[in-house]
């Protein structure tokens, strides 16, 4: 058994979302405090943490192979202790411990500080009693991941919309954020330790407040983030198409260092799609609603994603998705294809749609979105813009790559620096690029001075 002072080596991998990522570096902040050694070598770890996604059926299979890759170096490595954490847990605990028996326990989303007492050995029965819904605030440890000049805040976790694909209500619980003071006060310290790029997630950020009785609390956060020394960019991920409030836009809109970057989930634009998802609304509301961002902000990047497959989408459905997306024109957008999820609603809706059609759509879906990133992307040649220098490409050791407003780390492009880096140049610096080359996906340019 090992013990808190025993400076035990624990290795993370950490699956999902950004919000996942956020769940593993509080754990390994736990440890860290605690006297436990966080190491990036899973074969020199005597225990090692897989913190998994459970959302998709491409997520879960990520998160089995990493657990059964992991069970593998127990067998023949150091590693004494495999633990699995994260949304797989809330929704497959028994059959997981069950069918991996090299799992020596788990821990459950609103868990996390138990990670002190499995990676210590002392928590052997496999699960605890269930405690109130779990979120971290700024006075727990954080052992971050992230280049040293960006991070990421969860301002909130859980969800309360009904969406009928999604099980995250189920294994992340109800809607609650964090107050206003708690997420400006991590943010100040993150800025004190270089950070100059916050990313806020949450699984709907537009509601962050509402479950305090404040509907403007996102407004409110972002003006007083805006006021935060040391931070140049603040970005926030996943507007709830229904929640965007003119307050917000305005915001957005006038404050000097909130990115002019919107990422909407829509999942569809058939009236009928929108009906059987629970989202409501329809292509004329959503098209409205992209009008009313673009005239608060003109300059705005919008990114979307989509959902095809759906249970009942119809080839008529699925065009008016498409004549949507042409119409609406998006900066970005991301497609899937629908996930049979058992514990969903929509697994229970009749008129399934055959794999093989799914992929189909999503091919002629992204075939449509990739011609018309690539002519917005060309509208961008010739323009010298802010950027964020990340450092040396991690496609080639011939470039430097770097970001603009409009791209999200992770999720979006990158802008390739070909000229203007010099000795003097760091990552976590911000400069001017000049955009000389555009592609779908992303950009290329020359520092200038």
């Amino acid at each position: 058994m090992y013990t808190e002072g025993s400076m035990a080596k624990v290795g993370f991998i950490s699956l999902g979302c950004a919000k996942n990522l956020v769940d593993s570096e509080v754990m390994m902040g736990l440890l860290a405090e605690s006297g436990f050694e966080i190491t990036s070598a899973q074969r020199e770890a005597d225990v090692i943490v897989v913190n998994t996604c459970g959302f998709i059926d491409r997520a879960k299979e990520e998160s089995v192979d990493a657990i059964l890759e992991m069970a593998r170096e127990k067998e023949r490595g150091k590693c004494r202790r495999l633990i699995v954490a994260g949304c797989l847990v809330e929704r497959y605990r028994d059959q997981i411990l069950k069918e991996i028996p090299e799992v020596d326990a788990v821990v459950g989303v609103n868990e996390i500080p138990e990670i002190l007492k499995v990676c210590a050995g002392e928590a052997m029965a496999p699960a605890f009693e269930r405690r109130e819904l779990y979120l971290y605030s700024d006075l727990d440890p954080r052992l971050r991941t992230t280049p040293s000049h960006s991070a990421y805040v969860k301002i909130a976790e859980g969800c309360d919309h009904p969406c009928t694909f999604c099980v995250i209500p189920k294994m992340r619980g109800r809607f609650r954020s964090r107050s206003i003071e708690s997420v400006v006060s991590e943010a100040r310290r993150l800025a004190e330790q270089g950070v100059r790029e916050v990313n806020l997630v949450a699984q709907d950020s537009t509601m962050f407040g509402w479950d305090r009785g404040d509907r403007k609390g996102l407004a409110q956060l972002l003006s007083q983030l805006n006021g935060v020394d040391g931070l140049e960019w603040i970005r926030f991920l996943y507007a709830y198409p229904n929640k965007i409030y003119d307050e917000l836009l305005v915001t957005i809109a006038e404050s000097e260092k909130v990115c002019k970057y919107m990422d909407v989930p829509l999942q569809h634009a058939s009236r009928e799609i929108l009906r059987r998802m629970k989202r409501g609304g329809n292509r004329s509301a959503l098209s409205r609603l992209i009008a009313r961002i673009r005239t608060y902000i003109p300059d705005v990047t919008i990114r979307t994603t989509m959902i095809v497959g759906f249970p009942g989408e119809t080839e008529e459905d699925f065009r008016d998705l498409l004549e949507f997306v042409e119409e609406a024109r998006f900066d970005r957008l991301g497609a899937f294809t629908y996930s049979d999820e058992e514990d969903a609603e929509s697994f229970r809706l009749e008129g399934r749609v055959p794999k093989e059609v799914k992929v189909q759509r999503k091919q002629r879906l992204m075939e449509l979105q990739s011609r018309i990133s690539q002519e917005k992307n060309r509208e961008l040649i010739g323009r010298v813009a802010p950027v964020l220098i990340e450092g040396p490409s991690r496609e080639t050791d011939l470039l430097w790559e770097g970001r603009l407003q409009g791209q999200a780390p992770e999720i979006d492009g990158v802008v390739y620096l070909n000229d203007g880096v010099s000795a003097d140049t760091r990552p976590g610096d911000f400069g001017r690029v000049s955009i000389t080359e555009a592609h779908p996906h992303d950009l290329v340019g020359a520092l200038v001075s």
